[in-house]
């Protein structure tokens, strides 16, 4: 049951279990439940294990070992999620007219964009959300959680309005350029 309960919070993540849940899958009571999460987190004590359980926000989730996190913050420092000018492009068209399909993104680009689409996706930045309601019934993409995390945002609301970009690059243009008299 532990190996189950274990694969169990892999599988869900950050969404965490309730005791509730445990009981429902698991067809066991609750008593029965906290023990088994308690020998299983007692087993995550051990110094050779990387993981831990932690209670979060009336869930349980499997979480690292914080002893550890100079190596998890090397590792994502070192993470190459560093993203293309094509890429950015490709990103503002799609959180901006969401949801989108691949052609749509092409054609305002005037570029092939199958590639960069594609990355994006696997960067967990764009994801699919549907189908087109029309023949071919191509895939509508739309920006995710991980896009806001990566530029900071907390939502999509907060994007730059289209006119305030227009207007500080006027502003660039200008204050960039050398007048010849």
């Amino acid at each position: 049951m532990k190996a189950i309960l274990e694969g169990l919070l892999f599988v869900v993540g950050d969404e965490g279990l309730t005791i509730g849940q445990i009981c429902n899958v698991l067809n066991i009571d609750e008593e029965e439940s906290k023990k088994l999460v308690l020998d299983l987190k007692n087993d995550y004590e051990d110094e050779s294990r990387g993981l831990r359980i932690d209670y979060l926000g009336n869930t349980l989730k499997l979480t690292t070992k914080r002893e550890h996190k100079e190596y998890y913050k090397k590792l994502i420092e070192e993470d190459n999620r560093a993203l293309s000018q094509a890429a950015l492009e490709t990103l503002a068209i799609i959180a901006y007219n969401e949801p989108i399909t691949r052609i749509k993104v092409e054609e305002i680009r005037g570029i092939n964009s199958s590639n960069i689409v594609r990355k994006l996706v696997a960067k967990g930045f764009i994801k699919e959300v549907g189908r087109e309601n029309t023949i071919g019934k191509a895939i509508l993409y739309k920006t995710t959680d991980d896009f806001l995390d990566y530029f900071g945002l907390s939502s999509k609301d907060d994007l730059p309005k289209i006119n305030e970009i227009s207007k500080q690059q006027e502003d660039q243009d200008l204050f960039m350029s050398t007048y010849k008299e």
